[in-house]
């Protein structure tokens, strides 16, 4: 994944990391981290109106020049820039969602990162429960508790696995995928259909997520949550004051 006007200084300063250009799982660990609590999971641009671009360049441009956030295909395709500029090997997946009550497509994007001969799932772009740091594909079937949350990735086939993470005492799929390397291109039908299709919930709701050292905050619509050491709070906002919670809470300004 490359765009011409990437360069790993402007992502680290964007992310506030200050740390060594190492590639152990340490080091990846630490950029996954100031990733997640520096650049928010978003539909804004969705919520505008628009089909989210997937051109590299728009990608970069939109976050690390302008401050944005991204869903899925934006966020990880940003962290897989940095991870090539490291000489990191990856590849990207596809993923189906379990969180709705029908069977979806593969509409998620995700990446497996191999080093220290061990492949790893990296993920900053599954919104409200996403992964907090990478999970070991080696090593499935094991409870794994990041901070205040805990998941674990189940081995489920060759090659096939599922994510499931505790929300409120119970465990909830999250999403399965395997390990069928795709291309930056195979997921253009998955953008339009989350930028566009009515039952995509990008384009039912606006979403706004944001890792904390203790949890999360999460604007839905109308509703801004925090979740810190597993205990939630959440107040209405008015329409009129979305702007400033967007700005104030997760650094972005809304697009017009």
């Amino acid at each position: 994944m490359e765009a011409t006007n990437f360069s790993l200084r402007a992502y680290f300063e964007r992310i506030g990391y200050r740390g060594p250009e190492a590639t152990d799982r340490q080091t990846l660990t630490a950029i996954m981290r100031h990733q997640l609590r520096a650049v928010p999971f978003e539909n804004l641009d969705v919520q505008a109106g628009k089909v989210v671009s997937l051109v590299p360049e728009d990608i970069v441009e939109k976050i690390l020049d302008n401050g944005r956030g991204g869903y899925c295909y934006e966020v990880n395709g940003l962290f897989a820039m940095a991870v090539q500029a490291l000489g990191v090997p990856y590849r990207m997946v596809g993923a189906r969602p379990r969180t709705y009550a029908s069977r979806r497509p593969k509409t998620h994007m995700a990446l497996i990162l191999t080093f220290e001969g061990e492949r790893w799932l990296f993920d900053l772009g599954f919104g409200s429960h996403g992964i907090r740091a990478p999970l070991s594909l080696d090593r499935p079937d094991t409870d794994v508790v990041q901070d205040f949350d805990t998941y674990r990735l189940e081995k489920i086939g060759d090659d096939r696995y599922l994510l499931r993470t505790v929300v409120e005492g119970k465990w909830a799929d999250q999403y399965e995928f395997d390990l069928s390397p795709q291309e930056w291109v195979d997921f253009v039908p998955a953008n339009f259909l989350n930028s566009k299709h009515p039952d995509s919930i990008f384009v039912q709701h606006l979403v706004a997520v944001r890792q904390t050292d203790e949890g999360r905050i999460i604007l839905l619509d109308n509703t801004f949550k925090i979740i810190a050491r597993g205990q939630m709070e959440s107040r209405s906002v008015a329409p009129h004051e979305r702007d400033a919670v967007l700005l104030s809470e997760f650094g972005i300004i809304a697009p017009r």
